[in-house]
């Protein structure tokens, strides 16, 4: 069974993050959620691993400021 990668893990986390604001760049909310909607589920099946999708959802989730 794989475990979540929680450490930091990408060689070029500045030019991924660059790359992600793009993308959101003059989207509206609406539009914005539906492109990180499309992503998750992209990067969810290339996991494909429902133990380390679980896990991930468990982290996400924790702590959460209230609504």
């Amino acid at each position: 069974m794989t475990k979540l990668i929680t450490d930091p893990n990408l060689l070029q986390p500045d030019d991924f993050y660059q790359e992600l604001t793009d993308l959101h760049r003059d989207l509206t909310p609406e539009q914005s959620a539906e492109i990180n909607a499309k992503l998750i589920l992209l990067l969810c099946n290339h996991i494909g691993d429902q133990a380390v999708l679980s896990e991930a959802m468990l982290i996400a989730k924790k702590n959460l400021k209230a609504a």
